[in-house]
């Protein structure tokens, strides 16, 4: 006889840590350790850090040293001691990590659950490739498709950055059903001659919107400070966020603050909502034949 699926919350509490990298692990790792220990003291049961916290984010520029960075999974210098906090705290992580696997790297996810389990890795799927953010030159597009995990806390569907700015992987996440998405973040300015300046409104609106379409609550975890790497600077924007399911800014960091950010996040009151709103209901898919194509008429393979 199977054991009977654990009931869903019906609210849960999120944590998104904003934090400054330096180019010292043992150091990141510490004060990663810190916060999320802090988030969990003051009653978080999801805790979302930043995007390849590990380290300062070498992908400034591009250098073969930096491949020395990546593990696989098995083995893994730190995913481990997260998995022993996860299990001590109660708590479920989601951790950004640079993935060996065999040949090939990708920047990655992977969720522990509250008792301490690894549920599974995600690798990102759209790399940016850019002034500034040149990730082509080290990470394959993710083959794991999107992900949503079902954890003691709710089903979770995490994206990575740049996933952040499209809608499909955004419904896609629903659609695989998503209570909430989170998005760990290592973004700010732009190199000096770029012609189309990031701004952190922008990025927040982008996922508001992705709030709004899919009557979910998002969080995103930035970086802040100035890092050096290979003699360029660059400066984290922070403005670390939780919008609720309307879309509205629930709470927010600044770009110098550093600890925890925590909202309550009403999954009961965001499913009902989602129901009476009809995004789904009335969705086309028959219709939305050249999202799969590149150019909006060869269907892709």
């Amino acid at each position: 006889m199977s054991t009977p699926a654990a009931p869903m919350p019906s609210s849960v509490n999120l944590a998104v840590i904003q934090m400054h990298v330096t180019d010292q692990l043992a150091d990141n790792l510490t004060r990663a350790e810190q916060h999320v220990r802090d988030a969990a003291g003051a009653g978080a049961n999801v805790i979302l850090l930043p995007e390849l916290f590990e380290s300062l984010y070498f992908c400034q520029v591009e250098r073969e040293d930096y491949f020395a960075l990546a593990h696989p999974v098995e083995g893994h210098p730190f995913l481990g001691q997260f998995q022993n906090l996860a299990a001590e705290l109660g708590v479920v992580l989601p951790i950004s990590f640079f993935e060996a696997a065999g040949q090939t790297h990708y920047n990655s996810l992977a969720c522990i659950d509250a008792d301490g389990k690894m549920l599974g890795v995600y690798r990102k799927a759209h790399i940016p490739d850019g002034p500034g953010y040149e990730e082509k030159y080290y990470f394959t597009p993710g083959d794991t498709g999107f992900k949503v995990w079902p954890t003691r806390y709710g089903r979770v569907g995490a994206g990575i950055c740049w996933d952040q700015w499209y809608p499909e992987s955004a419904r896609a996440m629903l659609l695989l059903g998503a209570d909430f998405l989170l998005y760990p973040t290592a973004i700010g300015s732009e190199p000096e001659g770029v012609e189309s300046p990031n701004s952190h409104a922008m990025w927040q609106r982008a996922m508001q919107g992705h709030a709004v379409s899919n009557s979910s609550y998002v969080g995103a975890a930035n970086r802040i400070g100035a890092e050096v790497v290979a003699g360029l600077t660059q400066t984290y924007y922070g403005h670390s966020f939780i919008s609720d399911y309307t879309g509205e800014l629930v709470a927010e960091f600044g770009s110098a603050e550093e600890g925890a950010l925590i909202h309550p996040m009403n999954l009961q009151e965001a499913r009902k909502f989602r129901a009476g709103m009809g995004f789904f209901r009335d969705r086309r898919p028959e219709l939305y034949g050249p999202l799969m194509t590149m150019d909006g008429v060869t269907r892709r393979s």
